[in-house]
């Protein structure tokens, strides 16, 4: 299995009543994969999935995995305990699940590993592994990602660590075999310059053909244009996450007319109007710069 290019991991949009809204999240959808992503992510972090009720949940997994078998899209699904990820054996549309490391325990590295792999080995579907340090406080090395990439099951690597460090240059210097894909949409354009093979981004819900095209150019050599599309791209995503995702977002969204209500649920409180302000003005910016 080769995973490359842009996946969009999903919000959840809410109506005014507070349920899910699950007509705009067909919407999103459909729009994400008509603007080139490669795929989809359901109930990543991205999509409050710990606010929503079992059948919240069942009921967004229902409607993206249905998207993806009507368009041969890629699906992959967040879950990170045996029972969740065996509740995707009867999902034919499920390429792999987004796992993370394990969080606030700290097991350390060889700790998070063994608890990895023995996901892997009960898992009916390849794990794409989620490291996020700064969130789940388990740092792990660039040794400690190559012996995962060594796991059977764990295919990918959602790497967001932060920023680029020497672990990172260790890691990309001599590529596992493993997709990388970038999860720090600030950072995104430098890890494809180091070699990552494509993106989990949450910031491409507003420009999701720019993704692709950074993504696009990066692997094709154009230098030029992906420095000068993923600076403005980075902008874009810093005031994007200027709040805990992904209030700003869904704040962006709702202005643009893409979901009923920008509503987040608790621990989560809504984006200052002037967050999103700031991020609709780098999106129309975005937007109105000619290509290069």
């Amino acid at each position: 299995m080769t995973l490359t290019g842009l996946y969009v991991p999903l919000i959840t949009p809410f109506d005014r009543s507070g349920a899910v809204a699950l007509d705009a999240l067909e919407a999103l959808a459909q729009q994400a994969l008509d603007d080139g992503a490669r795929g989809l992510v359901a109930l990543g972090t991205t999509g409050e999935p710990s606010s929503l009720s079992a059948d919240e949940q069942q009921a967004v997994l229902g409607v993206v995995r249905r998207v993806c078998r009507e368009r041969l899209a890629p699906l992959v699904v967040g879950a990170n305990t045996s029972a969740s990820l065996q509740m995707l054996c009867s999902h034919a549309e499920v390429t792999a699940a987004l796992t993370v490391v394990p969080s606030f325990v700290r097991p350390g590295e060889a700790g998070a590993v063994a608890h990895l792999t023995r996901l892997a080995a009960d898992s009916p579907v390849p794990l794409i592994v989620y490291d996020i340090p700064y969130r789940t406080g388990q740092y792990l090395s660039a040794a400690a990602l190559r012996r995962l990439a060594d796991v059977p099951g764990i295919v990918g690597l959602k790497y967001a660590a932060g920023g680029i460090n020497a672990d990172t240059v260790e890691l990309f210097a001599d590529l596992p075999d493993l997709a990388i894909l970038g999860g720090d949409d600030t950072f995104i354009s430098p890890l494809l310059a180091l070699g990552a093979h494509g993106g989990i981004l949450a910031s491409a819900h507003v420009a999701t053909g720019e993704f692709v095209r950074l993504i696009d150019a990066w692997h094709a050599g154009d230098v030029a244009a992906a420095r000068d599309l993923g600076g403005r791209l980075g902008r874009l995503s810093a005031a994007l996450f200027a709040e805990p995702n992904p209030t700003v977002i869904k704040a962006v969204l709702h202005a643009q007319d893409r979901i009923p209500t920008p509503d987040v649920r608790l621990p989560l409180l809504a984006a200052h109007p002037d967050s999103a302000s700031a991020a609709l003005t780098a999106v129309e910016g975005l937007l109105a710069t000619p290509r290069a």
